[in-house]
This record gives structure tokens, C-alpha cells and sequence, in this order.
């Protein structure tokens, strides 16, 4: 956690002018401010976003669709009843009354099982269709003995819908980390330009106090006219950095309302509302960040790298089916047949229908064509886990590098700015002892705000290292985690 320092750069500009109008106005803003805003907590506002955010919710689709995808797959194994029924009446003649009614239960490895009833009749009935008065029973299975036999249409595209489901919760979980990761950045952007223009407001009372200070003396006559100039441009210079930051400022709250969502209604800040002065969470707690980098066997889990595999996963059903479909067509059927179903004995079986179909292209064009392409899509997405895992781990160790050095450059900044301090309220005395200028003044307090200008952006910096962390594990808060 980043260390936060106490406001303890207020200091007077010249005792025997502004020592005490500047103390009394400083804790009269202090109270006001304390009273007039709210703060908005960084864990208030990620819970408004994880509940009410719409992509949030959308996110969700994904896994729904994933599931839908699964069940159209599943219902490829559905039984089936069919019924053909064909009648034909002319001149009062009966050609034809045709009724076949069928139940078929698909199963794995390329067999069906199946159930049928057949009655036909008329004057001009085609002499094959001929049965027995009370009907027709058949009950039979038929086979792919070498084509779709092993892995057919059916199989693969299940295969592929639970791979799918899979790969669908892994791209939801990357859509929900995304936004909470754009979320936080969001605020922290508003965090940081905020604290920008409370330290020029801050110093801005400090080039106001001292050029009505510097005015007085001059109008006294112990100082020189253009003294007054020199304040009255640092005084206005102060003006245009504090308009420029309640500018950023402004810009970053419409940004950061983007996020902010309550029952499908968008909600905006209103202008009492502030960032809270200190994050009261600690982000590597708050959002799930490991102390070290993972190791190889932790970043299987990484919801990029499981939607990649998976994504091959499918990929490699996909081309063992291609392959498959080189092998000749053969499906081979066999019924028995029987107008007594109730007894057992009248089960013959030399009383069948049979059928035995063959088919086989001689080029196979089509179907080595489609098995090459399957081919070279698991290539590719083959080449893109391997460059998509080394990339995430050095990603990772970039992360943590980056959060190690940001420590460091804040104990440096720390003291950097106890120097520029010591250093301003030095030259303040010299000034008080006519040994200084306004110049010089103007220029150790120029350096001081830069100091705390740096020392805020490498704390937000610093969050900013986590959050992205954060987005490059891609996890996922608790609450938010898809139960198995």
C-alpha cells in the first residue's frame, strides 16, 4: 500500500503579513469543505458497477448462450416419432390409404435404434406395399460401419457445445473483469485530478495571501512597486493551473458516470460528491491480486489461456470428424418384421427388411479439403496460446516489477518533497529578513507543487499498477464468480 502523507504543506508566507489570515482561512475552508462533500468510497462505487452495470449483466448473455448452444446439441440424441399418412379418392374409387409411423431413438456411436408401424390399402396399391389387414410391426436398428461410425455429426457437434459452454464462461469472465478493470482506472483518473486541484486551490490561497501581503508593504513603501507584479503573476498563473484541473476534473466525473448505473438508469455525480481523501481499501486484497507471479500451473486457470483451449479443444473434435468423412459410406440396416408384436413366438427371423447403402466419392476433394482447413484453424490457434501464455507471463512479471518500482519512487518523492518543503519555508525566512525576493520565493514554491503534483500521480500510479494487474490475471471478484 502506497503511504499517505498528512497535509502538512500549509505554511505562512511571511509572518508579519499573512501568518494569521492565512491559518484562519485554511481551517475555515478545511471545515467547509468537511461539511459541503461527500465522499464517494472506491468499494462503494465498485459494488454500484458490479450490481448495476449493464455489460455486467450482459456478460452474462454469454454464458446463456454458451448453455443454449449445449441443449440445440443435446437434442441431435432426441427420439423422434414420425408419422407419413397419404390417402388418394377418384371417381369413388380408393387408390391408396398409406399410413407408416416411425419411433427412433438416436444413440452415440453412430446407431439407431428403431420402432415402426405400417398399414396400407386401396384398389391400386403398389404390390410392395402390401400387409397384413391388422398392420405391420418392425422393430430394428440401423449402423454406419465405417463413415460416422467412431465420431459422427451428431457427436462432434455435442463435443463442441461443451467446449463451448466452457470457453463461453472463461470470455465472460474476461468481459466482467474488463469492466470492473475500465471502472476502477475510471475513478482513479477522477481521484488523481481531483487531489490536482485541491493543491492548486491550495496554493492558489498561498499567491493570494502573499500578494496581498506584498501589495500592503509596497503601498507602505517598504517594498518595491514591481514586487507586486511578480505576486499578481504567480497569483494568476495559480488561477489558470486550478481552471485547468477543475477542467480534468470535470472530465474524468462524466467519464467515471459511465460506470454508474442503478436499475437500467444511468446516474451522475453530483458536484458535492468527492473521492475519498485516502482509499480506504487495500486493492490487493479487495481485488483477488497474488502476492508473487504464478507459476505455469497457476496460469492454466487464466480465463484467456481456457477460452484458447478450449477453443482447441473444439477444434480438434472438429478435425477428427473431418478426418472421419474419408472413410467410404456404409450404413448397413436390419428389421424383423412381424404382425403379432403381443407374441413373442411370431418373431421370425427370416421375416425381415434389410438394406445395406455404399457410397464413396473417388477424388475425396471436398472432404480433404475441409479436413486441411481444420488442420491449419488448429495450427493457428495452437501458435496463438503458446504466443498468448508467454505474453501473459512476462505481462506478469512487467506488473510486478513495475509495482516494486513505484514503491521505491514514492519513499523518494516522499523525500523530495520534505526538501523542497524545508527548502521554501527557508527562503520564507530570508524573505522575512530582506535577504530573498518574490522571485525566488515564487520559484521554491513552483518546485514544492510540482513535488506534490508527482508525489499524487505516483499514488495513483501505484493503484493504477494493481488495478492492471488485476486486468491481466483477469480474475474475478467472489460475488460475481459463476457457480458451478
Amino acid at each position: 500500500m502506497p503511504k499517505q502523507r498528512r497535509n502538512k504543506y500549509n505554511f505562512s508566507i511571511r509572518a508579519s503579513f499573512g501568518l494569521a489570515l492565512f491559518l484562519s482561512s485554511l481551517f475555515t475552508n478545511s471545515v467547509c469543505a468537511q461539511q459541503d462533500s461527500i465522499p464517494f468510497t472506491l468499494n462503494e462505487y465498485l459494488g454500484y458497477v458490479k450490481r448495476f452495470h449493464p455489460i455486467v449483466r450482459q456478460a452474462q448473455l454469454i454464458l446463456n448462450q454458451g448453455q443454449a448452444e449445449l441443449l440445440k446439441a443435446r437434442g441431435g440424441f432426441d427420439p423422434k416419432i414420425e408419422v407419413d399418412y397419404s390417402q388418394k379418392k377418384f371417381k369413388g374409387l380408393e387408390y391408396y390409404d398409406i399410413l407408416n409411423g416411425t419411433f427412433k431413438i438416436p444413440t452415440w456411436y453412430g446407431i439407431e435404434l428403431k420402432a415402426a408401424f405400417e398399414q396400407n390399402e386401396g384398389d391400386f396399391l403398389n404390390p410392395e406395399r402390401n400387409v397384413p389387414d391388422e398392420g405391420l410391426y418392425a422393430a430394428g436398428v440401423s449402423v454406419s460401419l465405417l463413415r460416422n461410425s467412431w465420431i459422427n455429426e451428431r457427436m462432434a457437434t455435442l463435443r463442441r457445445a461443451r467446449f463451448f459452454l466452457e470457453q463461453s464462461q472463461a470470455d465472460r469472465d474476461l468481459a466482467v473483469n474488463q469492466i470492473l478493470y475500465e471502472a476502477t482506472e475510471a475513478y482513479l483518473d477522477w481521484t488523481q485530478f481531483y487531489n490536482e486541484a485541491q493543491i492548486y486551490a491550495e496554493f492558489l490561497d498561498n499567491a493570494r495571501i502573499r500578494f496581498e501581503g506584498i501589495r500592503t508593504s509596497v503601498l507602505a513603501g517598504d517594498k518595491a512597486a514591481i514586487d507586486t507584479v511578480e505576486a499578481k503573476i504567480a497569483y494568476q498563473n495559480r488561477q489558470l493551473q486550478l481552471e485547468k484541473a477543475r477542467l480534468k476534473t470535470v472530465k474524468s466525473v462524466l467519464e467515471l458516470s459511465n460506470y454508474l448505473w442503478i436499475d437500467n438508469v444511468p446516474v451522475e455525480l453530483q458536484p458535492d460528491v468527492v473521492p475519498e481523501s485516502r482509499i480506504s481499501i487495500d486493492l490487493t486484497q479487495a481485488l483477488g491480486l497474488p502476492l508473487q507471479p504464478q507459476d505455469s500451473l497457476a496460469l492454466q486457470s487464466h480465463p484467456k489461456l481456457r477460452s484458447l483451449f478450449f477453443k482447441r479443444e473444439a477444434l480438434r473434435i472438429d478435425r477428427r470428424f473431418k478426418a472421419n468423412q474419408l472413410l467410404p459410406q456404409l450404413d448397413v440396416q436390419y428389421n424383423f418384421i412381424t404382425a403379432k408384436p403381443e407374441e413373442f413366438n411370431s418373431v421370425n427371423t427370416a421375416e425381415y427388411k434389410g438394406g445395406l447403402q455404399f457410397s464413396f466419392p473417388l477424388f475425396l476433394r471436398k472432404e480433404r479439403g475441409a479436413l486441411r482447413l481444420a488442420r491449419f484453424k488448429l495450427q493457428d490457434i495452437e501458435f496463438e496460446y503458446s504466443a498468448t501464455n508467454l505474453r501473459i507471463r512476462n505481462k506478469i512479471q512487467a506488473s510486478f516489477q513495475e509495482i516494486t518500482s513505484l514503491q521505491t519512487q514514492q519513499v523518494l518523492i516522499d523525500e523530495i518533497t520534505d526538501n523542497y518543503v524545508t527548502l521554501l519555508r527557508g527562503e520564507e525566512r530570508k524573505f522575512t529578513l530582506g535577504e530573498s525576493s518574490v522571485f525566488l520565493i515564487n520559484s521554491r514554491e513552483s518546485k514544492l507543487i510540482d513535488a506534490r503534483l508527482k508525489q499524487n500521480e505516483l499514488i495513483i500510479d501505484f493503484y493504477e499498477a494493481q488495478a492492471k494487474l488485476f486486468n491481466i490475471l483477469a480474475i474475478i471478484p467472489e460475488d460475481l464468480r459463476v457457480q458451478p
